[in-house]
Formats: C-alpha cells, structure tokens, sequence
C-alpha cells in the first residue's frame, strides 16, 4: 500500500547554507526531482522541498529549507534556522571564497541553530575539474578540524548527491532513536515496573510543518 504524502514517521528540517552560486538550489531540485537547471536564478528570499526515503523500515521526511546566501536577506536568519536538526554546509570548489566563508556560515549555524544540529560540509561542483581551485584534502582537513561530516558532490551529474542527503538524514535518525530509547530507559526507572511505556508507535516530528507531532513524553 502507498503511504499518502503526510504519513511518515519522522519529519526532519535540513537547511542549505553558504555563499550565494555554490549550488544550493540545484542541490534540493537534484536530490527532490531529480532535476539541474544550468541557468539557475539566485534564489529569493526562502524555498523548500520535501522528500521521503526509507531508514530501518521507517519513513523519514526530509524538509530542506534553501535561502539566498546574500546578505541582504539576512533578515530572515532566525526563522530560517529554526527547528533546523541538520544543515549542509555548501562551498563551490572552484571558488576559494565561497570556502573561505564557511568559517561565518559555521558561525553562524551555532549563533542560531541548536546546538545538535547535525553538519555536514560539501564541496559542490566537482564536475568542474579544470576549474578546482580547493583540493579535497582541505575540505575535509576542515571538516575534521571542526568534527563535521564532509563529502564531496556534483549537482550537474548527480554525484554523491543522493548520499550525502542519506548520510545526514541517517545520523539525525541514529541520534533520534538514541536520545528517545534514553528517554524511555528514563521514564521506566522513574516510574516503576507497574507502569508500561510505549513509545514505539508514535510519530515524531522535527522542524517547522503544517503539522508537527511529538512522542507524548515530550508534549
């Protein structure tokens, strides 16, 4: 049986940061559609996409929020981060500024973001090899400086784009399973063995959504 477009079991907010050009955009509508556009438009103001995939037999939604990287829009920066568990940290490899800026953006995600979100840096447009001008080796020096997942992606041909999506979204869900079993463990001390907890079939919800439930431990 299909699952309509509102039953899911988790509901994760990922945000797309980093330098206006990098990608972003062709990011999302490459791992939510499947799609590039070469001349893609710098986007205005907020956009965002959702997308299912399937973790240990649960249904994991991802909504990932896009934002202008420009400064003009950063008005907009608390809503945008929050609610956010998980960010991707996006440099243009051709572009040594873009990955000389992820050193604000990071600032930024921590000024605003929780402190668990889950980050993963990636060096977008790895197609483009005759134009490289930041080598792998100091992406992820970086991100292992800064004890963040790395990976390296091509919006154009689609490399390693569904994966890093994948990878983050399973390590918010890895750390999900593992703070609510922490919670049951918690409950279940406290309360005695008379008692009986169950949480296993309740839906939990992260992010902003037209609807967002939460284990009623939380509530």
């Amino acid at each position: 049986m299909m699952r309509g477009e509102d039953d899911y079991d988790y509901l994760f907010k990922i945000v797309l940061i980093g330098d206006s050009g990098v990608g972003k955009s062709n990011l999302l509508s490459r791992f939510t559609k499947n799609e590039f556009n070469l001349e893609s438009k710098t986007t205005i103001g907020v956009e965002f996409a959702q997308k299912s995939i399937i973790i240990d037999g649960k249904t994991i939604k991802a909504q990932i929020w896009d934002t202008a990287g420009q400064e003009r829009y950063r008005a907009i920066t608390s809503a945008y981060y929050r609610g956010a568990v998980g960010a991707l940290l996006v440099y243009d490899v051709c572009k040594p500024t873009s990955f000389e800026n992820v050193e604000r953006w990071l600032k930024e995600l921590k000024d605003h973001a929780d402190s668990q979100t889950v980050v993963m840096l990636v060096g977008n447009k790895t197609d483009l090899k005759h134009l490289r001008a930041v080598r792998t080796e100091e992406g992820a020096g970086y991100s292992q400086k800064h004890n963040l997942a790395f990976i390296e992606t091509s919006a154009m041909d689609a490399t390693n784009v569904s994966l890093a999506f994948e990878r983050i979204l399973n390590e918010i869900y890895q750390l999900t399973i593992r703070n609510v079993i922490g919670i049951k463990r918690s409950l279940q001390s406290s309360i005695g063995p008379t008692r009986r907890i169950d949480l296993n079939e309740e839906k939990v919800s992260f992010g902003r959504a037209p609807r967002v439930e939460q284990p009623k431990c939380c509530q």
